[in-house]
């Protein structure tokens, strides 16, 4: 993606400082407040993911107007809109950053989650909320932009620590966000949720803008207007038919077309970024084995993730008439979701200790055969809170290890200069996995029913087989980890210093 720009002797955000310049720009700005403000934006913007999840039964009757109540098809929306954009902004903003400062970028990216807080805290109709969860949803790039900050500005013995930290902030967000959405969702106004965020967010805005460095690590040449648009139309139509097959129908004209223009652009988009002279993403990097590789696993790691955030809470919820059940309300289910979070920030340190001493290879696959043991065992442990809860956190503990290898992954196999772009696909690949495991989880659940006097419910073979399915992409992902070279190219060391 070309040369980066030259950069000023000392500037703090070069990645080939001195020691005596590092030392200085550490009195400056130490290392613990850049890591801890990339860090508490990326919980802000995970937490966009399931900020909503509490409300949507109750949505369409928060949004009626004079018509009456919106439909639940309708009211899901609000959800789809964060996916979607947070898939078409993610990469975007990558390579903005790359171009034109990572910092900058992250900035806008914030402000877009406030106006977008505010928008839908205003909101009492389903298109401006619609409008205000899309803005926040690009505010989910802040995460990879800032992993791509790290590598430029810490020291190679502080950088694993604080890359798995903020990489797992895409899980830790939206687990331990999930029952302060419900506790504000029950007991509170509901605009009450986007003032919080928006607060929040204006909050990492003030942090990052303090202690975050300017970035002076550019690519050069121009944004890749038509690609972006094209990737956008691209991940917009098969995205839509994956979020709402359940809806239109997997066979209905609509669903199909969808799906198969949304192909067709991207084969399109391939095809004109191999040949233009700045792409958006460097396709023959993206295709680089480890890079492809790890996205691939990334992608059956979002899944399994995603997957426990839609069954576990159903499990919960669902009535004990039909005897499958717990019969939880959803406070407490998100509560039982909470340690899956911490968990993920508490092993952090462990797992950029396991990446330091033996590669991170080998901390994704041990986070991914943690994840398929953990479904493993949902398969024969689900009659019980503490049951969900343990499955929870085998699955969180798995998943931190998972998060803390793939960026780490990433910019071991590409240069200094393409960090934040590569980061923002690999992120873009861990959201279409947890929509595919929307979509699939979905619709397992939808079809195999139980139903007892007017109760009907999912049944246990509907659990069992979402689990099951859970634990085979686990079992994909092990699989593709393990072909992934042991032995990293050059630019693992590239940008660092020594």
């Amino acid at each position: 993606m070309g040369e980066p720009a030259a950069a000023a002797p000392g500037d703090p955000d070069t990645p080939w400082l001195s020691e005596a310049e590092r030392r200085e720009l550490s009195k400056r700005t130490p290392d613990s407040a850049i890591v801890f403000a990339l860090a508490f934006t990326g919980l802000v913007a995970s937490f966009m993911m399931t900020l909503m999840t509490p409300l949507l039964p109750e949505l369409p009757h928060l949004l009626s107007g004079t018509g009456g109540p919106i439909s639940s098809t309708d009211a899901m929306w609000a959800v789809t809109a964060t996916l979607l954009s947070a898939a078409i902004f993610t990469p975007i903003g990558g390579s903005l950053g790359d171009l034109y400062g990572k910092r900058r970028i992250i900035l806008v990216l914030l402000a877009s989650l406030v106006l977008g807080s505010v928008i839908a805290a205003f909101a009492s109709t389903l298109i401006p909320l619609v409008i205000g969860r899309a803005m926040q949803g690009a505010g989910i790039g802040v995460i990879p932009l800032g992993i791509s900050v790290l590598r430029d500005v810490l020291h190679r013995d502080r950088l694993g620590k604080a890359v798995a930290l903020v990489s797992a902030t895409l899980g830790i967000g939206g687990a331990v966000g999930l029952p302060i959405s419900a506790l504000i969702s029950q007991y509170l106004d509901w605009h009450m949720l986007f003032w919080v965020s928006g607060a929040l967010g204006a909050i990492g805005f003030v942090l990052v803008y303090t202690f975050v460095p300017v970035s002076t690590l550019r690519t050069g040449g121009r944004f890749d207007l038509p690609g972006a648009v094209g990737l956008a139309i691209a991940l917009s139509g098969i995205l839509l038919a994956v979020t709402k097959g359940n809806e239109w129908g997997w066979t209905s004209p609509l669903t199909l077309g969808l799906g198969a223009a949304g192909l067709v652009v991207l084969a399109l988009w391939m095809f004109y970024e191999l040949r233009t002279p700045h792409p958006l993403i460097d396709i023959r990097v993206a295709t680089r084995r480890t890079v492809l590789l790890t996205n691939l696993a990334s992608v059956m790691v979002g899944f399994a993730f995603f997957s426990s955030a839609v069954a576990l809470p159903m499990l919960l919820e669902t009535p004990t008439g039909t005897g499958v059940g717990i019969g939880q309300s959803m406070l407490v289910a998100s509560l039982c979701l909470m340690p899956s979070g911490l968990i993920m920030w508490a092993m952090s340190g462990t797992a950029a200790r396991l990446t330091a001493a033996r590669g991170a290879r080998i901390s994704l696959l041990l986070g991914i055969t943690i994840i398929a043991i953990g479904y493993g065992l949902a398969i024969l442990l689900m009659t019980e809170v503490w049951h969900t809860v343990l499955v929870a956190t085998a699955i969180g503990f798995g998943v931190g290890f998972a998060y803390a290898a793939m960026p780490t992954l990433i910019m071991g196999a590409v240069p200094a200069t393409e960090t934040a772009a590569s980061n923002g696909l690999n992120s873009v690949m861990r959201t279409l996995g947890s929509t595919a495991a929307s979509a699939v989880i979905g619709l397992v659940l939808a079809t195999n029913l139980v139903t007892v006097g007017d109760l009907t419910t999912p049944s246990t073979q509907g659990f069992q087989l979402s689990f099951a399915i859970s634990a085979a992409a686990g079992l994909i992902g092990i699989v593709l980890t393990l072909f992934i070279p042991r032995r990293q190219p050059h630019y693992a060391t590239a940008a660092l210093p020594e």
